[in-house]
């Protein structure tokens, strides 16, 4: 039974059942030609035969080993690794299928290679996830068939490995080795200028042009023979949380990826720097309830709490309660904090309903309410009208681009910061409004 379900017929057989059926049609008018078609078709069984015992007269010829990472990276290509070999005395014709997630929705998977006896090889491909959960990979299966290309062998290997995708990994640990060796400014982050001495300090330096004069420390000045300024750096251990709106706003997708992707990839990568930066880090999700609260803590490891509880994140199809949520920070948040609050507003009247809250919220807290472009509305804005109905719709369009403008102007007219971003630039441009509000000792 093992031995039928490995066996299949090489599309080459085809071919030659082809040929030898023109060659019967044939000989109805060349009778010469007919005891010559059974001849061949006698030669291509007795080959088939022959290829089968070349195929199957070793147990296991052939092996091959898909390599998986341990987590996929959501909305990054994370690259897949296939090894394989083969011991066949002969060289041999393989074709490898690959039986991806069905979240992919990829049915076309095929990859050709031949090898000679000992010989290794491998290949590597990418996906790309879009969604959070466990994908399961089915069978790797390689076909195998000799010069003759008459009979393939099947063999299969590694069936249901599982592995989970993670908030984007990969996205975290290009931030975090440039948050490690403060070369932020190198991946499209700003450079703030600090104002005033909110900071705490430091050491005691050497001067150099550039430094601010005000800095001089004269006594150390005195001591040295030569001028020496005090240096300071931004305040350390300061609490700041990442809130997620849940709620049906934020299943929006763009390129694929839901606005709540886009703010989770956010979140954990810019968890990682303020962790690196030596501040305390927690986040809340909310829609019509409470989903998760992790309370801000000073700890590396504290980092694979925030992942964890990102990774269980959903969407609800329903309206967040901004009101449970300021009540919740009053009751759990004691401290002055920094607040990034990811939702998303398309209509003024939506952002008014909720305005109150905020404002609730920001008497506390440094309160910076995050909230998306709407990168499809700019796509047709800035295409040419050719129509009328065209004119129709970019009117509308723009409508709609002017009111995200407005609506940030209201909540700064209230002193609520604000980050109005395409869903692509998210995490630069909320890393740039950290950076900026602690240069500038607002928290």
């Amino acid at each position: 039974m093992r031995f039928l379900k490995s066996l299949y017929i090489h599309n080459t057989f085809f071919r030659y059942i082809a040929l030898l059926a023109a060659c019967f049609i044939i000989s109805y008018w060349l009778p010469a030609l007919y005891p010559i078609a059974w001849l061949l078709t006698l030669l291509l069984f007795a080959l088939a035969l022959f290829d089968i015992a070349l195929l199957y007269r070793t147990p296991l010829p052939v092996t091959a080993q898909r390599q998986l990472p341990q987590k996929l990276s959501n909305s990054d290509f994370n690259p897949i690794t296939i090894e394989f070999a083969s011991m066949y005395p002969f060289k041999v014709h393989l074709v490898l299928i690959d039986e991806l997630p069905v979240q992919f929705q990829k049915r076309d998977f095929e990859y050709r290679s031949e090898l000679i006896k000992g010989e290794k090889k491998h290949f590597e491909y990418t996906v790309r996830p879009v969604d959070r959960g466990a994908y399961f990979f089915g069978n790797l299966n390689v076909y195998v068939s000799s010069s003759l290309r008459i009979i393939k062998r099947r063999f299969v290997f590694q069936k249901d490995q599982m592995v989970p995708v993670y908030p984007s990994i990969i996205q975290m640990q290009q931030y975090d080795f440039l948050a490690i060796s403060n070369r932020l400014t190198e991946f499209g982050l700003k450079k703030i200028r600090r104002i005033g001495h909110t900071q705490e300090f430091e050491q005691i330096k050497e001067y150099v042009q550039g430094d601010d004069f005000r800095t001089i420390n004269w006594k150390a000045t005195a001591k040295q023979n030569q001028l020496m300024v005090n240096q300071y750096q931004d305040e350390k251990s300061q609490p700041i949380y990442s809130i997620i709106d849940t709620g049906r706003v934020m299943k929006m997708p763009f390129e694929g990826l839901k606005l709540l992707d886009y703010a989770i990839n956010s979140t954990l990568a810019f968890s990682n720097v303020s962790l690196k930066r030596n501040d305390k880090t927690g986040m809340i999700s909310f829609s019509k309830q409470i989903e998760s609260f992790v309370p801000a803590v000073q700890k590396l490891t504290h980092l694979n709490t925030i992942m964890e509880k990102l990774y269980n994140i959903t969407t609800e199809f329903t309206d967040s309660d901004f009101g449970l949520l300021y009540a919740h920070i009053k009751r759990k948040v004691n401290q002055r904090s920094l607040l990034l609050l990811y939702t998303n507003f398309e209509h003024i009247s939506a952002l008014k309903r909720q305005l109150p809250f905020l404002l609730a919220i920001a008497k506390k807290h440094v309160l910076v309410v995050v909230f998306f472009e709407n990168t499809e509305l700019e796509k047709l804005i800035s295409t040419d009208a050719e129509d009328l109905q065209t004119i129709y719709h970019k009117t509308i369009a723009e409508k709609f681009s002017l009111e995200k403008r407005l609506m940030q102007k209201e909540l700064q007219r209230y002193g609520i910061q604000t980050i109005l971003t395409s869903p692509e630039n998210l995490t630069i441009n909320t890393i740039n409004k950290y950076l900026e509000i602690k240069a500038r000792g607002l928290l």
